[in-house]
């Protein structure tokens, strides 16, 4: 259950936070927009066999979860204009990180 509040929170109540907490109001819904659709990278597990594995490592196993992706959205950080997306996507990876984390030291 841990895992699965602590995945999904980060998925879709840290964007809300952030999009409330440090923008302004005039462009917070768009900002909150922009952050939840992070989750359109996990278009990759579309091609995974199965497509959800609940006990699989995201991490360097999809597409668009590779260290190559990851060092592109990244990235993305560094030019204003690309930002706000480079923030969703990092924090998508971030969500998939901590539950990988879950996986292994629920696994011990």
């Amino acid at each position: 259950m841990l895992r699965f509040v602590l995945h999904y929170g980060i998925h879709f109540l840290v964007p809300i936070a952030i999009g409330l907490l440090f923008f302004k109001k005039e462009k917070r819904v768009f900002v909150i927009l922009v952050l939840l659709a992070g989750i359109v990278i996990d278009v990759d597990h579309l091609f995974a066999n199965p497509i959800f594995d609940p006990n699989r490592c995201s991490i360097d196993f999809h597409p668009l979860h590779s260290y190559w992706a990851m060092g592109v959205y990244v990235a993305l950080l560094l030019f204003k204009k690309t930002r706000i997306v480079g923030l969703a996507l990092t924090i998508h990876i971030l969500a998939d990180l901590t539950d990988c984390w879950l996986i292994f030291l629920q696994a011990k």
